[in-house]
Parts: C-alpha cells; structure tokens; sequence
C-alpha cells in the first residue's frame, strides 16, 4: 500500500483462487523461514532505522539493491498502475505475484505490498501468502483499509494474520491500520488498539502511514511491543528525526515510482525546450488516474 492515498483492501477482485488460475504449482507446505526472513527480520531489530524502498518492477528493485539499500519492498500503486490497473482493488493481484516471484531472486530481503491479501477469507489470504514464502518473498504489508473507505472488521483482520502465520511461520508480516491514512479514527488509542490485537494476532511489525505528528508517533512507539512503521512524508519528516522518536521501519510507498515518471515527464520537456522549470511531484490521486487512462479493455 503506498502513499498518499487508500490503497488497503480486502473487497473486489478478492476470493477463492485455484492453483492453474495462479499459474502456480499444486500446493505445499512453505519453509519455515524463507531463505532471508531472518535477516530482514533483524533488520527491524537492531541498528538504524531500516530505510525500506519501494520498487514497482524488476529494473527499479535491481537498481535500488545495486545501491546499497539492505532490502526492498514493493508499492501497490505502482505496480498496479504501471500495468494499467487500480490500486487496492485486489486487481493486480497476478501482477504481484509474478513481479514478486521475480523479486524473490535478488540477494537482499524483500517484502511485498499485498494491499487487503487479495481474499477475503482468511484461507485465501494464508493461501497467496504461502506462496510468497515459497517463492522466498522475507515479508509482505497487509492492510485494514477497504475500498470504501472504512476500516476492515478486526477480528476478520486478526484472522487473516493469523491463518497467513500459520500458513508461513517464517514470513515477516507488517500490519498496516489505516485509522489516520483513511481518516477513518486518526487518533492514538484508535490505532493502538487495533496495532495491539494485531500483534497478539502474530503480525511482527506495524504500520500506521499518514502518522505524521511528533507526539503521536512518539506514543505509538513507546506503547508497541513490536516495531513501528511509518511512511515518510517529504517535507514532514526526516529520517534522523524518526529515529530519535522511536520508529524502526521507514516507508517510502509510491514516492519513488511518482517521482520517477515525473522526473521522466520533466526530462522529456526539458528536450525540446532546455531549462523548462520542473512540474510538481505528482499526487496518489494523479498516479491512480494515469491507470484509469490506460486500463486493458477487458480487465
């Protein structure tokens, strides 16, 4: 899920999906712990703060992996909206899967945006999660924000972080509460309470995007016995500051892939008419819409 905007989802293009409409072999039992969980793991952990990139395809994760960054997720408005499809409606769910498949064989950690689970039972969202894990996926986001704007029920929540433990034991999974980023109850207690019964679900992070404020962040790091996750916000935050507050996980989402098409847009003008100011950082909203405009016909 990714920022700014509602990416997390649980509804449309969710259900049950079979092993030949994945494109995936018969079912089996994923390791334990996939081969760089541990370390991804212990990247929350210990030391700095972990700067988390986020890619929407394999040139950008192999280029951010060639700079030296220790591990690196993906963003689910990018890769949605680079294939021509909507952000958190469970669309792009085969597009995930095979840009993770592919992500899987870099040789640094990689978590994966999986915006609501793609299902909405608790047994398909365990089912795409086993999958990552066998692919070698370290981590994945799971997010509490439906398409219309409210909040998923917590207990159907809980479950599905549960049944994905119980399907991938090894794998790294970051509850994401979109009490602020929806708007929805953006208040401390609100996202304490729904980050706690997360936890004691089993998730092994939390992420709480469009927490911005100093004092808030501060309370939910002191009040968590996981790691805390925030997104970074340009002009909001820096990154040392975070880390004197607490935070253990900083988030890029979709920044990087909207600043890259407008730096591309912005270099393609600057051609024909050398030293043309550059355009403002495109938004969620604009990003959703460059899907909207391309969007296959029959999807």
């Amino acid at each position: 899920m990714n920022a700014p905007g509602a990416d997390g989802r649980t509804g449309p293009g969710a259900g049950p999906r079979t092993d030949a409409a994945a494109g995936a072999p018969p079912a089996e039992t994923p390791p334990a712990e996939p081969p760089l969980a541990a370390a991804f793991r212990t990247l929350h952990l210990r030391g700095r703060p972990l700067l988390l990139p986020n890619a929407w395809d394999r040139a950008s994760a192999v280029a951010l992996c060639r700079s030296g960054f220790p591990a690196v997720g993906t963003t689910s408005l990018g890769v949605a909206a680079a294939a021509g499809l909507p952000d958190g409606t469970g669309a792009a769910r085969a597009e995930t899967l095979a840009l993770a498949r592919g992500l899987a064989r870099l040789p640094v950690p990689v978590s994966v945006d999986i915006e609501g689970g793609f299902g909405d039972e608790p047994a398909d969202v365990a089912d795409f999660a086993a999958r990552l894990a066998r692919a070698g996926v370290a981590g994945i986001n799971i997010e509490d924000g439906r398409p219309d704007g409210t909040l998923a029920d917590p207990a159907l929540q809980c479950a599905r972080i549960s049944a994905v433990k119980e399907a991938a034991p090894g794998l790294f999974v970051n509850a994401r509460t979109d009490t602020h980023w929806l708007a929805a109850d953006p208040t401390v207690p609100a996202a304490l309470r729904r980050a706690h019964a997360y936890v004691a679900a089993g998730a092994d992070g939390v992420f709480v995007p469009a927490l911005t404020a100093e004092e808030d962040i501060a309370a939910l790091a002191g009040e968590l016995e996981a790691p805390l996750n925030v997104l970074f916000a340009p002009g909001r935050h820096t990154y040392e500051r975070l880390a004197e507050l607490g935070v253990r996980r900083v988030s890029c989402g979709s920044l990087l892939f909207r600043a890259a098409v407008r730096h591309a847009v912005d270099l393609a003008r600057s051609v024909l008419r050398p030293g043309a100011e550059p355009g403002p950082l495109p938004g969620y909203a604009e990003a959703r819409s460059w899907a909207e405009d391309s969007a296959p016909p029959d999807r």
